[in-house]
């Protein structure tokens, strides 16, 4: 797991706190609107039907308050730009605890109760205090922009697999673009290359000769959705260049070997 380097942006932990339970609140509001038909429908996450996705999205969202009832644990292991990179170590264990969770009433019924334990536990909670996340203790605050990146990738699984259209918070959206365009800054060091997600982000990375003034000699572009597709491996580099939904210019402009950040 690459080092984490000192965080590169703050996040108001307000806005946070409104950005996940707005998305949240939208696609539950969506799932509560699909048939038994829909929720069978398979999605692009492997053998995930839509039941097991929007269960996924559920249990990913009542981790907060789950989180907040244990003890806080008495030193904080990962930092926020730590996450990215740990995640991908677990995805047996998601899928396991995907499976279990999904099989714990109607999927209308687990955000519901979700919703609930939202309300009930995150109003009172410090964006200082540790929770203890299945990578080891977390800030409450950094462990909420992790949960915009969960609900906005998770949302966008869901429109692919039902044709709906839930919209994004653009507040949710802005950190998860955020978060990941830092990631991929920590996992190629480097200012040869600026990466620009307007109108949310810009970074800098890829070892080589640095760029002080001027247009940068190697840029890439892309919007948001196809930054966080492309960074979580549901769009390919190749395609996205073919399809011109990414443009990239110089010789250290291709991304394709560092990409997914997230598996």
């Amino acid at each position: 797991m690459p080092p984490a380097r000192k965080r590169l942006r703050a996040y108001d932990p307000a806005t946070t706190r409104a950005a996940v339970l707005s998305q949240f609140g939208q696609v539950r509001q969506a799932v509560g609107t699909l048939t038994e038909a829909q929720f069978a429908l398979p999605t692009r996450l492997g053998d995930w039907t839509v039941r097991e996705l929007a269960a996924h999205i559920a249990m990913v969202s009542g981790l907060v308050a789950g989180y907040l009832r244990l003890p806080e644990p008495q030193k904080q292991d990962l930092a926020l730009l730590d996450w990215p990179f740990a995640t991908v170590t677990a995805a047996d264990r998601v899928d396991e605890d995907t499976r279990a969770f999904a099989d714990g009433g109607s999927v209308v019924e687990l955000f519901a109760r979700t919703a609930a334990d939202l309300e009930e536990l995150l109003p009172a909670a410090s964006a200082e205090r540790l929770v203890p996340m299945r990578f080891g203790g977390m800030r409450l605050g950094d462990f909420m922009v992790t949960r915009t990146v969960e609900l906005i990738v998770h949302t966008d699984d869901l429109n692919a697999a039902t044709g709906l259209d839930v919209p994004y918070d653009r507040r949710a959206l802005a950190a998860c673009t955020r978060l990941l365009a830092d990631a991929l800054a920590v996992k190629a060091p480097g200012a040869s290359t600026e990466v620009r997600i307007p109108p949310f982000a810009v970074v800098q990375c890829v070892e080589g000769p640095r760029h002080t003034r001027g247009t940068p000699p190697n840029v890439v572009e892309a919007d948001p959705l196809t930054w966080i597709r492309l960074a979580t491996g549901r769009t390919g580099w190749g395609d996205a260049l073919e399809s011109a939904k990414v443009s990239a210019s110089g010789e250290r402009a291709d991304l394709g070997a560092l990409l997914p950040i997230l598996g």
